[in-house]
């Protein structure tokens, strides 16, 4: 595709080049939705500002890592401006069943996110909680389970912490933490 970029005297001023990365992010993933079926009769309702999500009510498509996350951690539902309820935290055993309650009331393979899943989601510049509150709202600025055993201390598993925005391998899966579920996206 051939882009035409406005200049000023031959440069582009970084203002008009921002607007315009973040428009051809936004033509791209508006195409890339319409090129992909709807889940479950859900809306297309926006895109975030990286580019990385698409937001789907309590759904958020990944384009990055290509899964979808519930919008609320485990605990809360989406109201459709935020999500409402306590955050549950749960040891391992708490996580499997949540898992088997999910797939059985939306359906699909829920399932606890990968290392590398659950660090894509974080925000280094984002303030106070370490991840893109309009994308992920009310999340806590605690740590989150990853369903990856840490292979140096294989009793731990790790988690990401969004208050720091680093990751931690030092936790029992016998410990409540807080969860956010994933499940592969349906190509």
């Amino acid at each position: 595709m051939l882009l035409m970029l406005p200049s000023v005297k031959g440069k582009l001023k970084l203002r008009q080049l921002l607007k315009m990365r973040q428009l051809l992010l936004t033509v791209t993933a508006a195409t890339f939705c319409s090129l992909t079926p709807v889940a479950h009769g859900a809306t297309l309702s926006e895109v975030s500002n990286t580019g990385q999500f698409l937001t789907r009510e309590h759904l958020i498509i990944d384009l990055q890592s290509g899964v979808e996350w519930l919008r609320c951690s485990v605990g809360q539902q989406w109201n459709g401006i935020g999500c409402s309820g306590k955050i549950m935290k749960l040891n391992h055993d708490g996580v499997a069943k949540a898992i088997v309650m999910a797939n059985e009331q939306l359906g699909g393979n829920w399932r606890l996110p990968t290392r590398n899943e659950l660090e894509g989601l974080v925000c280094k510049t984002c303030s106070n909680v370490k991840i893109d509150i309009k994308t992920f709202p009310e999340t806590a600025a605690e740590p989150y389970w990853t369903g990856e055993v840490n292979g140096f201390a294989t009793r731990h598993f790790w988690s990401v912490n969004f208050m720091t925005g680093h990751t931690y391998g030092r936790f029992f899966p016998t410990q409540a933490l807080a969860v956010r579920l994933v499940r592969n996206r349906n190509r």
